[in-house]
């Protein structure tokens, strides 16, 4: 029997002749990306790259809140900042997270730890496989 697939997420991503605006479509919104304009884009909305970081960011935030929701932590703030760097033939990632609130240092050792478990950054260091085909 065969394996069935079911996608648990799925966008669209159109680009006409404009270089290179994309409209992107998942299904309940849309948005656009571009390139900036030394790469011979028009810079009317984030790269590729940039929604890449921002989804990790994101995630990143969204986990932590969670977590230190359920835990019933006293954070007012959360922030995730996500800079890309190239080094060598690689790619480098770093994250750095800031709170406001009322946390001890083992608090912000855990929260390091949660942020590290965020599904986006698992499948970012982790096995993921890309399988390109025809429609």
């Amino acid at each position: 029997m065969e394996n069935i697939k079911e996608p648990v997420s799925t966008i669209q991503a159109q680009i006409d002749r404009s270089h290179y605006r994309t409209v992107i479509t998942t299904n309940n919104h849309g948005f656009i990306t571009d390139e900036p304009l030394k790469a011979g884009g028009t810079d009317t909305a984030p790269s590729p790259q940039e929604l890449l970081l921002a989804s990790l960011g994101g995630c990143t935030a969204i986990t932590l809140r969670m977590y230190i929701d359920r835990k019933m932590w006293v954070v007012d703030n959360i922030t995730v900042n996500v800079e890309l760097f190239e080094i060598d033939s690689a790619k480098l990632i770093e994250l750095q997270l800031g709170f406001e609130g009322e946390l001890s240092d083992e608090q912000r050792k855990r929260l390091v730890q949660i942020a590290n478990a965020c599904p986006i950054h698992k499948m970012l260091s982790g096995k993921t496989v890309i399988q390109t085909s025809l429609k």
